[in-house]
């Protein structure tokens, strides 16, 4: 059972929940903070004062003083008009990931909602039920409101959700897992929808995936080197030490580490050439890169994981309520951005390498590594769909964070397109497992021509897997469902599970 509280919220903790289904519950600390908060918001609603979000409008409708009557109506109301998000809806994993961080910013004890409203929405996680959220419709300002309105909707029995894998009314689901509908009070619609937990739950999902891809990045690569005949030298680490970026060392050991045991190697090792190309020697340098700004991003996300992104914030010892613009995603747009540039990069040498193996010029293979060339086209087609993927990346790769375009009658007019800037970097590590996964199957086929020699262990090990599937390409095939299952090894962490068991990593 994962406690939360809205402080210590981890990498691991969100990825056991979200992937794994494991069972948390509200800190009895969380709690207590949470009946304090509360406090505050009633003590405001008591007074009278005029209070954002407590008894007046929203947004450039903040000049607008609602009746103490109203109150309750008013956060129904801000519901049920801000469930207007279109397009595509998330996956039920996405949903769950977006519906956690909205859970634990609440336990964090700054947005001034009862303790019930939190559990409530932790009930949610713990009966898998998880919203219909549709993928469009947040600019990244003033919070992601349009699709946690979505998730609000569920909670107070409407909307839409999925429940024991079929979508149904949000009520009907409640209903079936035995749970009542929240009965909002002042503040607590707004607080439900005000934060940047789309995009943050989203980018930790595609960020989970591209660390693991920065790792097979390096594996296949050596895969690719083998099969060209390429030369490790260049991944020794005293040269790394000289250029000591963190990423370009991993890579560069990991690299070198997956060609121990190299019977290829060592039979060219005093051949005449003296470089190889960019893609493979300056390999520990490109993906190194790409290393660093993932990591880079899963600092900026963590740190989001557990901030406070609501408007007004209540301070738990003063009391004051304060409006800020803590819901602003900016940080997590930037990150993103970043993180989408990282994976594309992983996509984009990846291509190159793959021109190499299939050029005979350059291999001295058969050309697009098929026999009976002419009559077999081979590989042909495969480097052209990973360089269609590298053209579509590029484009992908252009900042979404740079872009505004002002809403509310110009209150909000400065926003960060964060949602944006998460889709685009998943739409980009969805290319690059692609590409990557033409690499390693084109990279087997190069080995198979390198027999009776044996690659290192890390090629050996990739090579064994892929052809425990995928037989060798004698003559053209249909090849879809190879590349699909290379792309599910991928895509599940499979391969990454082997190389831990193989102490690769």
């Amino acid at each position: 059972m994962i406690k939360l509280d809205g402080n210590s919220l981890d990498f691991e903790s969100f990825i056991g929940i979200v992937k794994n289904k494991e069972k948390i519950e509200l800190s009895s600390s969380a709690r207590k903070q949470l009946e304090v908060s509360r406090t505050y918001v009633d003590q405001a609603v008591k007074t009278g004062e005029r209070t954002y979000s407590i008894n007046t409008g929203f947004g450039v409708l903040s000049k607008v003083t609602i009746d103490p009557d109203s109150l309750e109506q008013l956060q129904y109301n801000l519901i049920r008009s801000h469930c207007a998000g279109v397009g595509p809806i998330h996956t039920e994993e996405e949903s769950r990931a977006i519906l956690l961080l909205r859970a634990n910013v609440l336990a964090k004890g700054y947005s001034g909602v009862t303790p019930e409203l939190v559990e409530l929405t932790i009930a949610l996680l713990n009966h898998h039920i998880h919203p219909v959220i549709p993928t469009k419709g947040s600019v990244g300002a003033s919070g992601d409101l349009a699709p946690l309105a979505h998730i609000a909707s569920v909670l107070i029995g409407e909307g839409e959700a999925f429940y024991q894998g079929k979508q149904m009314p949000g009520g009907e689901a409640l209903q079936k897992a035995g749970l009542t509908p929240a009965k909002l009070g002042p503040k607590e619609g707004l607080s439900l929808i005000n934060g940047t937990q789309q995009m943050t739950g989203l980018g930790a999902l595609v960020l989970h995936r591209a660390e693991e891809l920065s790792i097979l990045a390096d594996l296949i690569c050596t895969a690719s080197l083998e099969g060209v005949l390429g030369s490790p030298r260049a991944y020794l680490d005293w040269i790394q030490q000289t250029r000591p970026h963190p990423g370009q060392i991993a890579s560069a050991k990991l690299m070198s580490d997956c060609l121990q045991e190299s019977e290829i190697f060592e039979s060219h090792r005093d051949c005449d050439r003296v470089q190889d190309p960019y893609s493979f020697r300056c390999a520990p340098q490109v993906h190194g890169a790409s290393r660093d700004m993932i990591a880079y991003a899963r600092r900026t996300i963590e740190i989001e994981f557990n901030a406070a992104t609501d408007n007004p914030l209540v301070h738990p010892e003063t009391g004051i309520l304060v409006s800020n613009g803590n819901f602003h995603g900016q940080p997590v747009a930037f990150a993103l951005d970043v993180l989408g540039m990282g994976i594309a990069e992983l996509g984009s040498i990846s291509e190159r390498r793959i021109a190499k193996l299939v050029d005979p010029a350059f291999s001295s293979l058969p050309t697009f590594l098929i026999k009976n060339e002419g009559l077999n086209s081979g590989f042909m087609m495969h480097h052209v769909t990973a360089a269609a993927l590298v053209s579509e990346n590029r484009l992908l790769s252009h900042p979404g964070s740079t872009d505004s375009v002002p809403t509310n009658v110009e209150k909000e007019d400065h926003v960060s397109m964060g949602p944006l800037c998460a889709r685009k970097a998943k739409e980009i590590l969805i290319n690059t497992q692609t590409i990557l996964g033409i690499e390693a199957m084109v990279a087997c086929q190069a080995l198979d021509f390198r027999k009776p020699l044996k690659p290192g262990k890390g090629p050996a090990m990739l090579y064994q897997k892929i052809r425990s599937k995928v037989g060798t390409l004698d003559n053209d095939r249909y090849m879809k469902p190879d590349l699909d299952w290379i792309l599910e090894q991928i895509s599940e962490g499979h391969l990454i599970e082997l190389m831990q068991k193989e102490s690769l990593i």
